[in-house]
């Protein structure tokens, strides 16, 4: 299994410690960039992917885990199930 493959399956089994350098790396995977808005784009994020298709996500802080319900949120827009 492919280090990209073991990345998507530990985001459908919600770990409790998914970090978002690994949610940047997964969007990343699935096809999304991320967009920089202004100097710092403070703590407000957006992925777009070629498509248009647009998500939206606020980084954590001051710890670097993703939250539960953001995770169930991307993977609802995304459509992936277990």
């Amino acid at each position: 299994m492919s280090k990209n493959n073991k990345l998507i399956k530990r985001f459908l089994n919600n770990p409790k410690d998914f970090t978002w350098e690994e949610l940047v790396k997964l969007l990343e995977i699935l096809g999304y960039n991320e967009i920089k808005t202004g100097k710092t784009s403070g703590s407000r994020v957006k992925f777009i992917n070629s498509v248009g298709n647009i998500i939206k996500t606020h980084k954590p802080h001051p710890q670097n885990i993703v939250k539960t319900y953001v995770i169930n949120e991307i993977k609802e827009k995304l459509n992936l199930e277990e």
